[in-house]
C-alpha cells in the first residue's frame, strides 16, 4: 500500500509565469521564506486568480533559478506541499 504524505499550508503569491490574463503557475513564498513555483494551474484557478494579479515590471527568480513576473499586493493561496522525494507545490484554492 502506498501512502502519500502532503501538508496543506497557506502561502503568499510572489509572482506568476505566463501572462497576467492567463497565469500558468504561481511563484509562492512559503512560511520558511523560500520562493518556489507551483505546478501548472487548472483553468478554473487561473481564471479566479488572474483578476487579482497586479504585475510589477522586471523579472525575478526563485532560488532554483526559475524566472517569474513579480506582483504587488498580498494574495494568499492554499497549497499542498508534498514531502516526497520530488516535493511539488499544487495550488488548491484562493484564500
Amino acid at each position: 500500500m502506498k501512502i502519500r504524505h502532503a501538508d496543506t499550508i497557506e502561502a503568499t503569491v510572489a509572482g506568476f509565469t505566463g501572462t497576467a490574463r492567463q497565469p500558468q503557475a504561481l511563484a509562492v513564498q512559503l512560511p520558511d521564506g523560500r520562493i518556489a513555483l507551483s505546478q501548472r494551474l487548472t483553468t478554473a484557478l487561473s481564471t479566479r486568480i488572474a483578476p487579482r494579479l497586479v504585475p510589477q515590471s522586471g523579472r525575478a527568480y526563485t532560488q532554483g533559478g526559475d524566472a517569474y513576473t513579480p506582483v504587488s499586493g498580498e494574495i494568499v493561496v492554499e497549497v499542498v506541499a508534498g514531502t516526497t522525494r520530488h516535493a511539488v507545490l499544487t495550488v488548491v484554492r484562493l484564500r
